[in-house]
């Protein structure tokens, strides 16, 4: 799988932009705030149906203009698709080969990415709902029913926490109701969470080992906030608490991920050279489950990532771009970086403008 070549129209600090990729590793050069994260961006979007930088995909529209677009060409084994995102004030559309997408659901899978930057190194310190997000997010791109069930939690969960606040006796049906319903999906989520960390867990371990030259052993913990058998009961029993405080106590809301090194927290006592090794291993083991299940490495978007990893780590990192079209942003090549990297394209990124350069 790689990208042929990505449009920008109206979207960052672009008005119009297009970049024609190779299939190896494509380097995206310039100062900050050029643009250059802005591109990986746009491939993140048509890859995951959002940004990884907002919530607010607005904020992706060009200063003063009314909507932005990007249209992405990816060749897969099999196949060419082209994807056309829209984003508006209004919301936005999607086209997968000139066919409107219904469900962005259905966005997943055509293009797989795995996006590595300086704040992902900060994964572990984070708060919990980060670390659910980095779970949704590649579990999303394993499996589109994870997706279905994820987003039916949440809008049921929305809807229990909005009658939470206004509850009256004649209501408890319906929380009876909502309940139900929460626990149908949750148990789903709960489920598939389960599966995938611990593969995720066996993958990054391994790798984890070989980059810690054998000293290190890492273990993914779940930390699931409430387990299936229990779930309704929990929601029972914390009714009228939840009723007081208008939210929902219990449900994969609430979970959390916890790394240990030698069966220690990595949270409390880990180094910041041990966090960062964790977080490169992750994002390894993606690499290697996604090529396992989908037949097809994804494509690696490194951003501005490199100047934070020590030449032992840069080295295992690279060893995995062999075969993977890789797109990274830097502010300069650093002859130690790239005296064994044979570069497929380097682009100078500036003012919203992008120029092939030889090299």
């Amino acid at each position: 799988m790689y990208i042929k070549m990505l449009t920008l129209n109206q979207f960052r600090n672009y008005n119009q932009a297009q970049i024609e990729l190779c299939n190896g590793i494509n380097i995206l050069m310039g100062d900050n705030a050029q643009g250059k994260t802005n591109i990986l961006e746009a491939i993140y979007l048509c890859a995951t149906a959002r940004s990884h930088r907002t919530s607010r995909e607005k904020e992706v529209i060009r200063w003063s203009k009314m909507q932005s677009n990007i249209q992405l060409e990816v060749q897969k084994s099999t196949i060419n698709h082209k994807i056309d995102f829209q984003i508006a004030e209004s919301g936005k559309r999607v086209l997968i080969n000139k066919l409107p997408v219904i469900k962005l659901g259905e966005l997943f899978g055509v293009l797989n990415v795995v996006m590595f930057s300086p704040e992902d190194l900060q994964l572990i310190k984070k708060s919990p709902k980060e670390r659910r997000r980095f779970l949704d997010i590649e579990l999303c791109q394993f499996d589109k029913l994870y997706y279905h069930s994820l987003k039916q939690y949440h809008k049921i969960l929305k809807q229990r926490n909005q009658l939470l606040k206004s509850c009256k006796s004649q209501d408890m049906e319906l929380l009876e109701v909502w309940d139900n319903q929460l626990v149908q999906y949750g148990n789903e989520i709960i489920d598939k969470r389960k599966k995938f960390i611990a593969e995720l867990d066996l993958v990054a371990r391994k790798i984890h080992l070989e980059i810690s030259g054998n000293q290190e052993t890492l273990s993914l913990v779940y930390e699931c906030n409430v387990t299936q058998d229990v779930f309704l009961k929990k929601l029972e029993s914390s009714r009228q608490r939840d009723i007081i405080r208008g939210n929902t106590s219990y449900g994969p809301h609430k979970d959390d991920l916890n790394f240990m090194i030698n069966d220690v927290s990595a949270r409390v006592y880990g180094s910041q050279g041990q966090q960062r090794t964790i977080v490169l291993a992750m994002k390894l083991a993606e690499i290697e489950m996604m090529e396992k299940y989908l037949g097809e490495k994804p494509i690696l978007l490194l951003d501005d990532v490199l100047s934070e990893l020590d030449s032992k780590r840069q080295e295992y990192l690279f060893n995995y771009t062999q075969n993977t079209q890789t797109l990274i942003t830097c502010t300069g090549i650093e002859q130690s970086v790239w005296k064994n990297q044979k570069i497929g394209k380097l682009y100078k990124v500036a003012n919203g403008i992008i120029k092939e350069e030889k090299h």
